[in-house]
């Protein structure tokens, strides 16, 4: 056999291992939004007020009447929609931060992102109340601060994993002292910030949805968009720049995306850790590091994730209902340990 033939065999296999391959991930995808799906009918169903999945599916598709259909309508639907976006922005802030800065443990909570929107969200929260429609745009303000603070200081020659994460410890602390300051500034308005820090989605509407519903889209489609320059920061300045990328106005545009993403889902739902740190591995395990797959699989990810964990939150010590931050840091401290010791081989 001579060596064109050998050539062309070996084109036509890795032609047929490229498309296995893009079946196996649209597979996935459809999995994934099966389960999204799953887990929506399923928080609506569940509750104070059991409501069979059958008749949320039949209240869903069709007109009617009733109690049930009033509490899915007015108060389940809402609130498990907003899970769902704030899963969506919090998990793909995750997945690009471990992008542009190549390191596993960057996500929104533990590099200090939320803390700096959670820190503008609540200065507006209890020094300037009357306010509340600034809360978004002052929130990504804070956390689009925070991450360059965070990036600059992080700098020395490149990007060391080490220094990012030290440095984003530092920055969270600083922030956090902030926070504190402020709530024994004005003890007559912590009350309603309390949840605020802790991170629940108790008493979210349909209000708290339209408020974040855009953000929310322009925020994907945007990621979806850039996702071919985010594969090719993964492969180092150097190659980046070889191949024509402005790396660090592609870099800084991507950290006012994250920015964006997580500081919407903060005003809304407060300071909610781990979300961005949990699923962009566990998606990365079965999508792979492509992230013109890995960003829309972590989107529904994220939001099946959440909506499950608000679910549990909801029911696992009925009729008290806790925050669904303290499930997601019952989840994720440990994962941090796990992915610490080395449990996951990441390519971020």
């Amino acid at each position: 056999m001579g060596r064109a033939a050998v050539k062309d065999i070996r084109v036509e296999a890795s032609k047929t291992s490229v498309r296995e391959r893009t079946v196996y991930r649209l597979t996935m995808m459809s999995v994934l939004a099966g389960l999204c799906i799953a887990s929506l009918v399923l928080s609506v169903s569940f509750g104070a007020l059991h409501i069979p999945a059958g008749e949320v599916v039949k209240a869903l598709l069709s007109d009617g009447d009733g109690v049930n259909r009033q509490v899915i309508w007015n108060i389940r639907l809402p609130r498990t929609l907003v899970a769902g976006l704030v899963g969506i922005c919090l998990s793909l802030s995750g997945v690009i931060l471990q992008g542009i800065m190549r390191n596993p443990l960057a996500s929104p909570g533990i590099i200090g992102v939320s803390s700096g929107s959670g820190l503008a969200a609540v200065i507006i929260l209890i020094v300037l109340p009357n306010y509340y429609y600034l809360v978004t745009p002052f929130a990504f303000l804070g956390a689009f601060a925070a991450t360059i603070l965070i990036y600059l200081l992080a700098w020395k020659n490149g990007i060391n994993p080490m220094r990012l994460i030290l440095s984003g410890v530092a920055v969270s602390a600083f922030l956090g002292a902030g926070i504190n300051a402020l709530m024994i500034l004005f003890p007559d308005r912590v009350h309603g910030v309390m949840s605020f820090m802790v991170g629940g989605l108790a008493a979210r509407t349909w209000k708290h949805f339209y408020i974040l519903w855009p953000y929310t889209l322009i925020g994907t489609a945007a990621a979806m968009v850039i996702s071919p320059k985010l594969n090719v920061l993964m492969l180092g300045d150097e190659i980046a720049i070889s191949l024509g990328v402005k790396v660090e106005r592609t870099r800084m545009a991507f950290i006012a995306l994250a920015s964006l993403l997580a500081a919407s889902a903060v005003s809304i739902v407060g300071i909610l850790g781990f979300v961005g740190l949990i699923v962009p591995h566990i998606t990365r395990l079965i999508i792979g590091s492509d992230h013109r797959y890995l960003i829309p699989a972590s989107a529904l990810s994220g939001a099946s994730l959440l909506m499950a964990c608000d679910t549990v939150a909801r029911v696992i010590m009925d009729p008290v209902e806790i925050p669904v931050g303290i499930i997601m840091a019952a989840l994720g401290a440990p994962f941090f340990l796990y992915l610490l010791r080395g449990g996951i081989k990441s390519d971020a």
